[in-house]
């Protein structure tokens, strides 16, 4: 019955990735060398395929032992809940920073062009107006704990001389390039056990 199940899906998710990577290889192809960064299902996938896939498997062990409760022994449940309790608390943490950083930046975009020297930052469709000058630091935050769900999760925050502060997550795409970018203002790098922002 697993097996009914999880071979249609891995074959649907085969196929988007598949679409997705001919997309974007076309794109790339005849479209300008702007990087749009912006919510994308792909790259929510790519930040949430190793969390969802342990509590998948988690999911899929306690479901056996409930189909066939009469003859599961005590150790085999007690094992089947330490596995679903191990598996969540080594997910729940990356679903938590998957939910806060999709309420922070849902709805923003970041248009980055290095070589026009390019920048802009949208939020719900209005334009954040700024200009380098008015950036007083940059602050980027990476995960130090490398074995992890959630080293993948990551922000950069711009302090702006009118006390706005810009938050631009790891939803959106990778941070690096834009953090390279931006080296004439003052950088400030931390890493921390848990991006919370």
């Amino acid at each position: 019955m697993k097996n009914a199940l999880l071979r249609p899906l891995l074959e649907v998710a085969l196929l988007l990735l598949v679409a997705l990577g001919i997309t974007r290889w076309l794109t790339g192809l005849f479209g300008v060398r702007v990087k749009l960064l912006r919510l994308s299902a792909g790259r929510q996938l790519r930040l949430a395929f190793w969390p969802l896939l342990a509590l998948d498997a988690s999911l899929s062990a306690v479901s056996a032992m409930l189909l066939n409760g009469r003859s599961a022994q005590g150790f085999e449940w007690v094992l089947a809940a330490v596995f679903f309790g191990l598996t969540l608390t080594l997910s729940l943490p990356a679903f938590v920073l998957h939910v806060r950083y999709w309420l922070l930046n849902n709805g923003t975009e970041v248009i980055f062009q290095p070589e026009a020297n390019q920048f802009e930052i949208y939020e719900q469709g209005q334009r954040q107006f700024f200009n380098y000058r008015d950036i007083l630091k940059v602050e980027r935050v990476s995960c130090r704990a490398r074995r992890t769900f959630w080293v993948n999760y990551d922000y950069l925050r711009l302090h702006l001389a009118d006390g706005r502060i810009l938050t631009l997550t790891s939803l959106l795409g990778d941070l690096e390039p834009l953090t390279t970018f931006l080296r004439s203002a003052p950088t400030e790098r931390r890493a921390v056990a848990w991006c919370w922002v």
